[in-house]
């Protein structure tokens, strides 16, 4: 193992600092101590705690601390290279970089990845089906809108071009709609995804598609707004 104080002592002064100077820069991490605690480090008459010495490193550029600290490590790939060796490594590291094909994937916050329900049964945007509300599953994605409740599988071309037969929407749940906006309905015993027209002409569910004739709801319908389509 490398005597750690000597390591600290070697950096510190590459990088044109003295005791005080580092002693100073460590206030940035809210580490405050002074010059004689720093000389204390690199003679070895204490040591840094792990919070204070990965401090000391970003300050320093130690960005191998296993190496540094404890000897060759066995998981650096440029342990067996010369500087010629690193040199062509990197050179390589920058081509991948730079063709934009090797990169990192994303990493999603799990705080990101919504759940909900789905349900099998589908809404039909043609002839209408009724919704299930006890046949789901649940579905996880970071693509699901916040305001979501549940999603649906739409079945059948009457909203196309907007919405497709098997496209997978998200529904917030409400019983109020204004007029013009895109929901999924119950009448009489069937479920739609429709656009809702509630006017001076009338009540009726429309279908984007124009081969479809509008659905007229009348007071003698047996009617219900499930919910608001956000995707």
């Amino acid at each position: 193992m490398n005597d750690l104080g000597k390591t600290i002592a070697r950096y510190r002064k590459e990088r044109g600092l003295n005791q005080s100077q580092l002693a100073e820069e460590l206030k940035d991490y809210n580490i405050c101590v002074k010059q004689n605690t720093v000389s204390a480090w690199e003679s070895g008459i204490t040591q840094p705690s792990a919070r204070q010495l990965l401090a000391i490193c970003e300050i320093l550029d130690i960005y191998d601390v296993y190496t540094e600290f404890i000897g060759k490590n066995p998981i650096n790939p440029f342990r067996n290279l010369n500087e010629e060796g690193m040199k062509k490594v990197m050179d390589y590291i920058h081509l991948l970089e730079k063709s934009g094909d090797y990169k990192r994937a994303e990493i999603i916050p799990l705080h990101l990845i919504r759940e909900r329900k789905v349900f099998y049964t589908t809404v039909s945007a043609g002839t209408g089906s009724f919704l299930d509300g006890e046949d789901y599953e649940m579905y996880s994605s970071p693509d699901i809108p916040e305001e979501s409740t549940f999603g649906v599988h739409v079945s059948g071309d009457s909203m196309e071009p907007r919405y497709h037969d098997r496209d997978l929407i998200w529904i917030e749940q409400t019983e109020q709609l204004e007029d013009g906006e895109i929901g999924i309905f119950y009448l009489d015993g069937n479920a739609y995804v429709k656009k809702f027209q509630n006017n001076k002409k009338g009540t009726y569910l429309i279908s984007l598609n124009k081969k479809y004739d509008p659905i007229p709801v009348t007071e003698n319908s047996s009617f219900k707004i499930f919910g608001r389509v956000l995707s």
